[in-house]
């Protein structure tokens, strides 16, 4: 990049960026500059999507994000049996709490538990996941709590235990689902979690605290300039129908 930079600046003529300690920082030179760069990659990054969404083959890759559970026990086996149908197809998951750009073809098609604020986004509901708490079977004694770390402390169903169980203690926070999970297994704690995860773990069972925790909606989103693009829509097909039919069995 360093390199790429110079010869930019030795075509212009200009200094575009001051080299500090701390980093690069744009002159008054640079930042005259920083518009015309920035409609330059949304120009490019818009060609590019409009020629991908034109790609008819119903072959390639398609890379799609979510959060880390969902995608493990949610998506995969609907992705397994999508490939056995379109074995020339690619899906590429990646399981991350990081927003992925749709625009900047970051990723093709993402999964969130809030609607997506990005214009020129296609977004739909796909479905509605049911919580519940958990311990492990023939847990008894003083209740202490798993839940969210501090970041992710204001999550519904964070606030819900808290307010179910009063002045019990935190034995063991994650930001990860399947970690939260794993330790109500090992007996640290009551947990609340995804039915379509908890339900999965042997070791735990539902626990009755007089209400259930709040739902979540799950929101599918991609940016329109592919709404063309064959094998996204067969994905996409294939991932409604089979959320449809696997939210049946919860």
């Amino acid at each position: 990049m360093g390199r790429r930079l110079k010869a930019l600046e030795a075509v212009i003529g200009q200094t575009l960026f001051q080299r500090t300690a701390h980093g690069f920082v744009l002159t008054d030179e640079g930042s005259a500059m920083l518009p015309h760069a920035e409609r330059m990659e949304e120009e490019f990054l818009s060609l590019e999507r409009a020629v991908a969404g034109s790609d008819y083959r119903f072959q390639g890759g398609l890379r799609v994000t979510s959060s880390d559970w969902f995608g493990v026990h949610v998506l995969t086996p609907v992705f397994a049996r999508f490939a056995e149908m379109h074995p020339d197809v690619t899906i590429e998951l990646v399981t991350d709490s990081r927003i992925y750009s749709l625009a900047r073809r970051e990723t093709d098609l993402a999964f969130r538990i809030t609607r997506f604020e990005e214009v020129d986004v296609v977004q739909r509901k796909v479905m509605r996941v049911d919580y519940a708490a958990y311990r492990k079977r023939g847990m008894e004694g003083d209740p202490r709590l798993i839940t969210m770390d501090a970041a992710l402390s204001h999550l519904p169903d964070a606030i819900w235990l808290a307010e179910r169980l009063p002045g019990a203690p935190v034995a063991f926070r994650s930001n990860d689902r399947q970690a939260q999970a794993r330790a109500c297994a090992e007996g640290l704690g009551i947990a609340v979690l995804p039915i379509p995860l908890g339900d999965l773990q042997p070791q735990i069972e539902r626990l009755d605290l007089g209400a259930a925790p709040p739902a979540r909606d799950v929101w599918m989103g991609y940016h329109r300039d592919l709404r063309r693009l064959p094998r996204l829509r067969a994905l996409i097909d294939h991932i409604v129908e089979g959320l449809a039919a696997d939210a049946a069995q919860f």
